[in-house]
């Protein structure tokens, strides 16, 4: 495959060759007229496959403002609804391939009701589109792993069955034991060899005091680059020099954070997490669900609510923007071979716009979207009829 004529980011335009699923050569391009643009595939950061209702009719919600009443809510809407986590997820797997995503990390449930069930779903999902997406799943102790008699076990089990990450949840607010419960995810990602994904919605100093405890034990245990902190509120709710200082301790240990930008949350500040040296990357967490029924399987559209979460106006802002969902996104989540260089994975994304921050702002459906060296759609839609749409 030759793509003739394009602006990788924004820069000169090239033509680039792909050969055995991988970039084997950029060639300057000597035409004149306009290049599109090409981005690297857009990786999602943090979503939850096994939750969705795409492509289902409207289910209306009506559940309590309480996290407890949104984990209870979506246990018995998954039995009246009879939802199917390999079903929905693939509709939500495609639709997100049609859009540009050709990497996406998920959590997926463990918990008394689903126990591996859903893990088992999305193990067979993830097996069926080997090839066109890579799919990491985070087994999720979604009901805490200490308050949730048998949890650690299940995660353990899915660890061995092929979960790719450790998930952890609130260690206080919810296990009401931070250093039992981040005890326990360590010595599950020690032990099997796996990095972490820790929810931690927990706000203010508590927050605070969980993130130090993840930052302790990363440092020590050698794990710098492969611990992540998905929402992070603490660090938009305490005062900036604190923030600066929990910054820097992550920067320390190597811990990346990822945020959905949401707008009803303080979040971390990107701004200075750049300076300082974090890792922060975007997903859109809850997508069409029984807790959200906004979002979408559109990683410009996230990284467009990136940029009006922190205010980002100029060009080269809106750019960080991007990289949220395209290189810092692939870096928080330790996606190998990811790029736009000679050698890497020939994921790619080409869209109608003269420059990066344009692509993000107007959010065109991707002329066409290559994963793994293997044309998948055109113009917003699945040109494999195998795969189905």
């Amino acid at each position: 495959m030759i793509l003739e004529h394009v602006s990788p980011m924004g820069g000169a335009p090239v033509d680039v060759h792909v050969a055995e699923g991988r970039i084997a050569k950029l060639v300057s391009s000597t035409r004149g007229d306009a290049a599109p643009i090409l981005l690297p595939g857009l990786v999602e950061g943090h979503c939850h496959l096994d939750k969705t209702l795409w492509g289902r009719p409207w289910w209306p919600n009506e559940v309590g403002p309480l996290l407890r009443h949104r984990i209870e809510n979506e246990k018995a809407v998954r039995k009246s609804l009879g939802m199917d986590a390999a079903r929905e997820g693939r509709a939500l797997c495609l639709a997100h391939l049609a859009a540009g995503t050709t990497r996406l990390r998920s959590h997926v449930d463990i918990d008394e009701e689903s126990r591996l069930g859903h893990v088992e779903k999305l193990l067979e999902l993830r097996e069926s589109l080997r090839g066109v997406m890579e799919i990491q799943l985070v087994a999720f102790p979604q009901s805490g792993l200490l308050r949730t008699p048998g949890a650690a076990e299940w995660v353990e089990e899915a660890l061995r069955l092929g979960c790719d990450v450790v998930g952890g949840l609130d260690p206080s607010v919810i296990d009401r034991d931070p250093v039992r419960h981040l005890d326990i995810v360590f010595k599950l990602a020690e032990r099997h060899g796996k990095p972490v994904d820790l929810h931690l919605h927990e706000p203010h100093e508590l927050g605070a005091f969980s993130m130090e405890l993840v930052a302790e034990r990363s440092r020590a245990l050698g794990m710098q680059g492969r611990v992540t902190i998905s929402h992070g509120f603490a660090l938009g709710d305490v005062p900036a020099p604190r923030a600066d200082a929990l910054l820097a301790m992550l920067a320390e240990a190597g811990v990346a954070i990822c945020t959905s930008a949401p707008p009803s949350r303080p979040t971390p500040p990107l701004r200075r997490a750049r300076e300082l040296g974090v890792t922060l990357f975007a997903g859109n967490d809850n997508i069409r669900d029984t807790w959200n029924p906004y979002n979408a399987p559109d990683m410009l559209a996230r990284a467009a609510m990136v940029g009006m979460k922190y205010e980002l106006r100029r060009d080269e802002e809106v750019g960080w923007a991007l990289a949220a969902v395209t290189t810092e996104a692939a870096k928080g989540c330790g996606f190998a071979g990811y790029g736009l260089e000679v050698g890497a994975q020939a994921d790619l994304v080409l869209v109608e716009a003269e420059s990066v921050a344009e692509a993000v702002v107007t959010r065109r459906p991707p002329k066409l979207v290559v994963s793994q060296g293997r044309e998948v759609a055109r113009d917003g839609a699945i040109c494999v009829p195998s795969l189905g749409t």
